[in-house]
């Protein structure tokens, strides 16, 4: 008997996993995945986890490094996990727990004195640095993880020292707040870079799903630590060591694998410089493995951006030295006191706001002795000798470059660039 040929009517798929086909038999149509049946029950397996942990879409709906990133996410999550819970344990020592002459009343005030003290932390904090955390997120993520494992440690430490008690875990509050601020605000500054289809809601969610798979498997691992640890300070301090080396180095692992690609200052000036030394544009993964996570303490000359006119320019004759050779560009520059500062007009658009942060960089880095390489302008006597240079600089490379970093996969549409919210308007005009 002849075998009845199969008509495929019609394919499908879900993002870019396993095909399915509608074929016709018995004449009636039947949905069957391409494949045996043990490789189609283990894509339904599959399936189902990366609907339950991973956005829906994954990977087409998120940024390329999102599966590495998260991996090391999830490894840093779980060594966080099991050093909080040493970290708990000697906090519920040190105010009484298993203490009979301890009284409920003491251990109270302590725990809400660290709780006040953490809030107020956490609101100066926001007020403080809420505007660096877009442009300098990496930084701040991975700054808020060594913060808290610094304060894991002096939780872990205080029972030691019982006259101290209060103003250790108190100031270990404050440090959590900051963690809890700065961690919370990077995470969401990530979580934008990561929704390529305006699905922030859903790729935040499904982080959250993870973690809580992370702590769950943190508390059974717990469970068994405990018992351990308990009347034990040293092998406690061996295991939180352990575990703050592992969360430290996923940390770093992590910031490392973001690969952002709008400008922030860092991102622009190495992308700047390179260029500007043989006419090379790194491409977002490049300037990025380049970009430093750590704050650096060497001597820098600053950048400020969206400053008042009056951190600018003092006087009449000040203002004509700034507007000379400006080319009727909605910004002014100039040099302050080792620093660099630049005030923007009210209709500066993403662009002006590129070019002005790049003659900025040109003029810091001339500023700046410790800079690598050949200077990119030649430091003068004049500070507004310095500025009229950087003008004729940026007029003749900024477009060409602009058009440059476009082609290598920069957005530039927006920036990560930390503006203030001031805005000038001037009435003068250089003839």
């Amino acid at each position: 008997m002849e075998r009845e040929k199969t008509v495929i009517l019609a394919t499908e798929r879900y993002g870019s996993g396993q095909p399915w086909n509608y074929v016709v038999k018995d004449g009636a149509m039947e949905r069957k995945g391409e494949g045996s049946d043990g490789e189609s029950r283990t894509y339904s397996i599959i399936g189902v986890f990366k609907s339950v942990f991973l956005p829906q879409g994954y990977p087409e709906s998120v940024s390329g490094d999102y599966l590495q990133y998260q991996f090391w996410d999830t490894v840093q999550a779980f060594s966080s996990s099991l050093s909080g819970t040493l970290a708990t344990q000697a906090s519920l020592k040190g105010v009484g727990v298993g203490n009979q002459e301890a009284t409920v009343a003491a251990a109270t005030i302590t725990w809400l004195l660290r709780d006040g003290t953490g809030m107020l932390g956490r609101i100066l904090f926001a007020w403080r640095k809420g505007t660096k955390l877009d442009s300098e997120a990496k930084k701040w993520r991975l700054f808020a993880d060594v913060l808290n494992d610094i304060a894991m440690l002096m939780e872990i430490l205080a029972p030691n020292f019982p006259a101290f008690f209060t103003l250790i875990v108190c100031t270990a509050g404050i440090f959590k707040s900051i963690v809890g601020v700065a961690g919370g605000a990077t995470r969401a500054a990530l979580t934008v870079h990561q929704a390529r289809r305006d699905n922030m809601a859903d790729v935040s969610a499904k982080d959250g799903s993870q973690e809580t798979l992370v702590n769950l498997a943190g508390l059974l691992v717990s469970l068994v630590l405990i018992p351990l640890v308990t009347d034990n300070p040293v092998l406690t301090l061996v295991l939180f060591f352990l575990f703050t080396i592992l969360h430290l180095f996923a940390n770093y692992k992590a910031v490392r694998s973001v690969v952002m690609e709008t400008f922030n200052e860092a991102r622009l000036s190495i992308v700047l410089q390179q260029y500007l030394r043989d006419e090379k544009i790194f491409s977002p993964p490049e300037a990025n493995q380049r970009e430093p996570v750590f704050f650096e303490f060497r001597k820098m000359v600053p950048i400020k951006l969206g400053v008042r006119l009056e951190e600018l320019v003092q006087s009449p004759e000040e203002l004509q030295l700034a507007l000379k050779n400006n080319n009727n560009m909605p910004y002014l520059l100039g040099v302050k006191n080792d620093c660099v500062y630049v005030c923007l007009g009210p209709g500066t658009s993403v662009h002006d706001e590129m070019r002005a942060m790049c003659q900025a960089i040109c003029l810091s880095n001339a500023l700046n002795p410790g800079t690598p390489g050949k200077p990119l302008m030649e430091k003068k006597q004049s500070h507004w000798e310095m500025v009229y240079d950087s003008h004729k600089l940026i007029d003749q490379m900024f477009n060409t470059f602009l058009k440059g970093v476009e082609a290598a996969g920069w957005q530039i549409n927006r920036t990560l660039l930390d503006w203030d919210e001031w805005r000038v308007e001037w009435k003068v005009k250089m003839n």
